[in-house]
């Protein structure tokens, strides 16, 4: 990271984010500042699922889609490999693979001959590792749908010993620029990390898929026999990354899932935890990076996204809420408020999102909480300062004047429509109010007014 620039420290996930990165980068031009970004690695769906099965190992769909993110369009065609995904038949995508090892994939066409031997040499040796692992007929790798990213990173990892190197090789082979810009995994680990939500009405779903983007109709997994986990499984013909004992719901595959319509929850997510996988909770440490991040922050971003799978896993490890709201921390502490609702927060006002941050925060310093209770209002402006909202059908409900009295300061945008009728952010108007925001010397300065109203 650049020696004297102003530092920025973004938490979010994948996707959703993703639609801001060019926003984020106009304003650390503009206002010479060196942005870290911090990325839960708790992700169980997509082809991470089949990855995470086979090999065990963080999640890493989140931490891939941001650094491709990242990658200039001076390295388009190392762009486009990582971005690809294999076919959703499992034979020809198995088979697509076989043409990255050969060297003979269209891919590869425009990439300059040293990166394709490293990249075909990295998943060369996944390969040998998948091929050691098979166990035809019950448990073999399915390369369908696979995210070609997240199969260099997993054999990047395999092949070094270490995720950070993994991501270290991504990086430099995109041109991702790291003295600007670093992607940091939330935890730091060679094992997999998973999480726990609890719902207001006591039940508890188990897995960042099925809280998030289920595959099935709907995700509780109240029926599961704690005691005897493996009760509906025939382990003897089972045998891959997952400890014996391990929960059923974190062996399923998950490669499809919806990230569009979904049931929504039949109550509110009170609290979020990680567990280990027999189901029993767990307080992990971060990744040292991030808390060094934090420390040296002068204005700490929390992005658009899955309010309980995209920030709270970030916030809720050890050390990370006392390093945010300690005095002295960062002086900005900003939300982007989502412009629509999903399952995650249905029925929820910006109040109940800082709400469920502060309380993440707390509970990251040891703090707990008695069922249905609240965090205390008076410590909001700890973990947020700021709240970025835009005015709208849909939009979560924003009540300026009680967010203000607990010394939250609410900027209001005009947005756009997207074609699913939810509000979207217009970059300039939003990069305006992060650099006005982040722009202050003074406590009493004024914000800038343009697209943007107080």
């Amino acid at each position: 990271m650049a020696a004297n620039s102003r530092k920025v420290v973004v938490f979010s996930g994948g996707s959703a984010a993703n639609s801001l990165v060019d926003v984020f980068n106009e304003v650390i031009e503009k206002n010479n500042c060196a942005l870290t970004y911090v990325i839960p690695i708790s992700d169980n769906g997509g082809s991470s699922s089949e990855l995470i099965r086979v090999f065990g190992g963080p999640g890493i769909g989140d931490v891939r889609s941001r650094l491709v993110r990242l990658i200039p369009q001076t390295h388009v065609h190392i762009l486009n490999l990582f971005n690809h995904r294999l076919p959703p038949s499992s034979d020809l995508a198995a088979s697509e693979f076989l043409t990255l090892l050969t060297g003979t994939s269209h891919l590869y066409h425009s990439v300059p001959t040293p990166q394709a031997m490293l990249i075909r040499s990295i998943l060369s040796h996944l390969h040998l590792e998948i091929l050691k692992r098979n166990r035809p007929p019950t448990s073999t790798f399915n390369f369908q749908s696979a995210s070609i990213g997240n199969l260099f990173l997993t054999g990047a990892r395999l092949f070094s010993g270490s995720f950070e190197s993994a991501i270290y090789l991504l990086a430099i082979m995109g041109g991702v620029d790291e003295s600007k810009t670093a992607v940091l995994p939330a935890i730091i680990s060679n094992f997999s990390h998973h999480i726990s939500a609890g719902l207001a009405d006591g039940s508890v779903i188990t897995g960042q898929n099925a809280i998030s983007h289920p595959s099935e109709p709907t995700a509780l997994n109240s029926n599961i026999d704690h005691a005897n986990p493996l009760a509906d499984l025939n382990d003897a013909t089972i045998e891959d990354a997952n400890l014996p004992g391990s929960l059923p719901t974190l062996r399923q595959p998950n490669i499809h899932f919806s990230k569009g319509s979904e049931e929504p929850l039949p109550a509110r997510i009170q609290r979020l935890w990680y567990i280990n996988p027999y189901g029993q909770e767990m307080r992990p440490s971060p990744n040292p990076k991030v808390l060094e991040a934090i420390n040296v922050a002068e204005g700490l971003i929390y992005s658009i996204g899955s309010l309980y799978t995209s920030i709270v896993p970030s916030l809720i490890l050890q050390g990370v809420g006392a390093a945010i709201a300690r005095s002295g921390g960062p002086r900005f502490k900003i939300l982007i408020l989502n412009g629509s609702l999903d399952r995650e927060t249905g029925g929820f006002s910006a109040s109940d999102f800082i709400a469920a941050i502060a309380r993440a925060g707390e509970e990251s310093r040891g703090i707990t909480f008695n069922q249905g209770e609240d965090v205390e209002k008076e410590i909001w402006a700890r973990y947020v300062t700021h709240l970025i909202h835009l005015e709208g059908e849909g939009v979560p409900r924003v009540d300026k004047e009680e967010l203000g009295k607990w010394g939250v300061e609410c900027v209001r945008l005009y947005g756009r429509k997207a074609e699913d009728g939810t509000a979207r952010y217009d970059g300039r108007a939003l990069g305006q109010a992060l650099g006005a925001i982040l722009g202050r010397r003074e406590k009493g300065e004024k914000s800038r007014r343009n697209t943007l109203e107080g």
